[in-house]
């Protein structure tokens, strides 16, 4: 993009005096970020506002991703290295004596996503902007993210994420194009002008979806497209009357009611209210997308919506919203007069679904009471699609009741989420090879065998701008200065590096990482007054916190390091330093007993000066994208422990990988294709196969005790959790030690088979501290990660889904004024 220095300082100056009323040498830190943002923002406007003019002029297919979470990190240093200005803009706040570094660190990290879903859902916006493909996000913009996670006592402490507690000079309020989202009401109906029946609802609840836009800026291009984010409110939420009347509270309740429905990503729902509120937010947003996309259309197209699908291609980031499906069925018919086939059509060739989970009961499933209660309209469109749906299946399978039970859109109570969204969908994907393999043969057989040709594999990656370009500064220098620029947008590039292993390239290559490994080392003596040995082995578990990537695992073999340190004072580990960052859902009480027992048992071992020269264990606050751009360039071993078949996908891993790290991981997810890229050699692999557990679970023949009698040191550990060694109770963490022997809440011992696989993974642990010990060796195992990670670009996902799936096409050429438009005139000129 085109940049002016001048220009710049001028709209720096302007917008402190505008805002604040105030000159540089007033300004505070945040002043500055909230100036410095809004002058990048300037330069970028005039891409973005070319980009959208660019799509309305010739109308051409968009992509619109659908997502609850979208887990931006900050927007700061991502859009000036994207926009590439960064050296520009840093050289300009040097020269008026404003140090960059400062201002960065005042921008607020939004939590709105939890983990992969929600950074999956950001690399791919990235991504679709960078190859100049027109793609847009849809999602819900949460007053206060996930939360703001504290450690107190050893236990997560949940705080609000206010991270709005300034206005976010990256958004533009679109007031203009707010829309009005029903709950609740009863349905009436009345008739169309040729006599059809028509629905609508009366007495709902009406809350106002106010849109927030956020340019998302290719790198190397002027493509800028479009996060929009929506917020609720209440048309009518503040009672003048019941004020004047001194009944304070409920003269604000609607507004309360409305608001709670952008307040807080994945509110607890262990209850009916918590359901409902969930349930509100995805229609909410849904509703409020849709309503959208079809204002725009018609305005260009009329109400011939037979074009519809040949200009929008909606995908389904997981079951969050799939509600969309009826929604669009219940805005062609109610509000436009389409008639049921024709509507169904145009649903049916619009929307693909991406699923994330192989577990059960993460495929979401809504209690009727709650969904009719709810959308009643809804409820009773997605009826007709089951009675339409179980003709079909009766037809195709007259006598297999069974089968008929098992996929029924609503069915024991419920209505099946997943189960809408494969039925109505044209393309269900899969995250990972292993992952859409087990999808067909296990938890959608059945969906598998009557639509094959919907299901297909597309597995995830990663931004290497953000992840490797922004995040990992002196590596990218080592990689530009071997193979030269490129590696930003064809990440298989990389593979150049493999024949760079010279005792001097490993040298720096060392030298880097123990540099970024100073780095957080720093950052966790300041942050958290943690002082760690950056000399030490980093072995890094960062994700979310569930039972089945198996943090339990990892804190029973730090216990188990631990006690045949204390048993043997010639036992002398590697020195390590094990690095936890992790959220539990708030609801989730298992997963916070794991967080509890990884603080206490570090608060034991690091105050232990037997052993706290050789061990070290940190679990890092409020785990979120910018400490991950901290420690994933720092990290010496990547923990990647799941239960082999759990793990969709994995997208730390690929983020690890690219920086250097080596895999201690199961054959899981996207584990299995790292090893087939990087060579099994170059990485620590453990634990039974996927194939092996089902053989298990066929067989019900297995039994942890057998596991326990033959490790007494196992045994150990796990008995420690309930013998007063860290907890004089007894109870604290009680639930864990049943959950591993004994079996809790109607489930047998030891579901993650924890104990099945803690040999295979100690000795692994073991292999890895060896080669460490081998500096070198180290080093060119680090290098053929780096160099063999090229798949997991998010680049080359994105180009899948186009390929296969959505059938976009590129914008026809770039925006006027982009960095690559001067490109390709400087070539020209030279030329002449």
């Amino acid at each position: 993009m085109k940049f002016d220095a001048d220009r710049f300082k001028e709209n720096l100056s302007a917008r402190l005096k505008r805002q604040y009323g105030k000159d540089i040498s007033q300004a505070s830190k945040h002043d500055l970020f909230d100036a410095v943002s809004a002058s990048v923002l300037e330069i970028i406007m005039e891409n973005w506002m070319a980009t959208r003019h660019e799509y309305e002029k010739k109308p051409v297919k968009q992509l619109y991703y659908l997502s609850a979470e979208f887990l931006m990190g900050r927007a700061l240093s991502n859009n000036l290295i994207n926009a590439e200005i960064s050296s520009q803009v840093k050289e300009v706040l040097k020269g008026m004596n404003i140090d960059y570094d400062m201002i960065e660190d005042q921008e607020p990290d939004a939590g709105l996503g939890n983990g992969g879903l929600g950074r999956l859902a950001a690399c791919f916006l990235d991504s679709l902007a960078t190859l100049d493909y027109p793609g847009h996000g849809y999602g819900i913009r949460y007053r206060y993210g996930m939360f703001e996670q504290k450690i107190e006592n050893g236990y997560q402490v949940e705080y609000p994420d206010n991270w709005l507690a300034h206005r976010d000079p990256w958004e533009i309020k679109r007031s203009d194009l707010s829309v009005t989202v029903k709950f609740g009401g009863n349905i009436a109906y009345g008739k169309t002008p040729d006599g059809r029946d028509r629905y609508y609802i009366e007495n709902a609840e009406e809350v106002t979806a106010t849109p927030y836009d956020m340019p998302i800026v290719g790198f190397g291009t002027g493509t800028v497209n479009t996060l929009r984010l929506w917020q609720a409110s209440s048309p009518n939420g503040f009672d003048l009357q019941l004020f004047n009347n001194m009944e304070y509270n409920r003269a604000v309740e609607r507004q309360n009611s409305a608001e709670n429905i952008s307040a807080v990503l994945y509110p607890n729902d262990s209850g009916p209210s918590g359901k409902a509120l969930r349930l509100k937010q995805q229609y909410f947003f849904s509703s409020a997308s849709l309503q959208d996309l079809v204002r725009h259309y018609v305005a260009d197209h009329g109400t011939d919506f037979s074009k519809f699908a040949d200009l929008h291609v909606i995908q389904l980031n997981d079951t969050h919203p799939v509600v969309a499906i009826p929604e669009l069925m219940r805005i062609l018919m109610d509000e436009y007069n389409v008639g049921w086939d024709d509507a169904w059509n145009v649903v049916t060739h619009t929307f693909a679904y991406t699923n994330h989970t192989i577990l059960a009961e993460a495929l979401e499933k809504w209690p009727i009471e709650i969904f009719q209660g709810l959308l009643p309209r809804i409820y009773q469109i997605v009826e007709e699609i089951n009675r339409r749906f179980m003709i079909q299946l009766r037809e195709k399978y007259p006598n297999d009741y069974a089968k008929h039970g098992r996929m029924s859109i609503i069915n024991d109570g419920k209505v099946y989420m997943a189960w809408l969204a494969i039925h109505a969908g044209f393309s269900v994907n899969g995250v990972a090879e292993l992952h859409t393999r087990l999808l067909k043969e296990q938890e959608l057989h059945d969906w598998y065998e009557l639509y094959p040709e919907k299901f297909n594999n597309k597995t995830n990656g990663i931004t290497q701008r953000r992840w490797l370009l922004s995040a990992n500064e002196e590596l990218s220098e080592f990689i530009t200065k071997r193979i030269g620029h490129g590696w930003e947008k064809d990440l298989t590039k990389l593979k150049g590096l493999e024949k760079f292993t010279s005792d001097k390239d490993l040298n720096e290559l060392i030298a880097i990482k123990e540099h970024n490994k100073r780095r957080l080392a720093d950052y966790l003596k300041h942050a958290q007054n943690e002082i760690i040995d950056a000399d030490s082995i980093f072995d890094v578990q960062v994700k979310r916190l569930h039972e089945y990537k198996r943090q339990l695992m990892n804190i029973l073999h730090i216990m188990y390091v631990y006690n045949k340190m204390l048993e043997d004072p010639n036992y002398k580990p590697a020195k390590k330093t094990y690095i936890f960052g992790a959220k539990s859902a708030s609801g989730y009480r298992r997963a916070k007993s794991i967080i509890k027992l990884i603080n206490t048992v570090a608060e034991r071992i690091n105050n232990d000066r037997r052993v706290n020269d050789r061990l070290h264990v940190v679990f890092v606050e409020n785990y979120r994208v910018s400490v991950a751009e901290k420690i994933f360039p720092a990290a010496d071993v990547s923990e990647q422990i799941s239960t082999a078949g759990l793990e969709a996908s994995g997208t730390s891993n690929m983020k690890f990988m690219v920086n250097g790290a080596l895999t201690m991981g199961t054959m899981d997810g996207a584990n299995i294709e790292i090893v087939e890229e990087a060579g099994k050699e170059n990485a620590f692999i453990f634990g039974l196969l996927t194939d092996e557990i089902l053989k298990i679970e066929r067989d019900h023949s297995y039994n942890p005790q057998e596991y326990l009698e033959r490790n007494p040191g196992l045994a150990k550990v796990v008995e420690q959790l309930v013998d007063g060694t860290y907890d004089p109770t007894h109870q604290l963490f009680k639930e864990l030690h049943d959950s591993l022997v004994y079996g809790v809440e109607g489930n047998r011992a030891d579901v993650y088979y924890v104990l099945a696989d803690f040999d295979s993974y100690c000795k692994a642990q073991d292999e890895m501290e060896k080669l460490y010990a081998d500096k070198k060796a180290w080093a060119k195992a680090c290098l053929m990660n780096i160099a063999n990670a090229g798949k997991f670009s998010s680049d080359r996902t994105i180009e899948d889904y186009v390929r296969d799936i959505w059938h976009l096409k590129k914008l026809p050429r770039p925006v006027e004024g982009s960095a690559l438009t001067e490109k390709k005139s400087a070539k020209k000129t030279a030329k002449k």
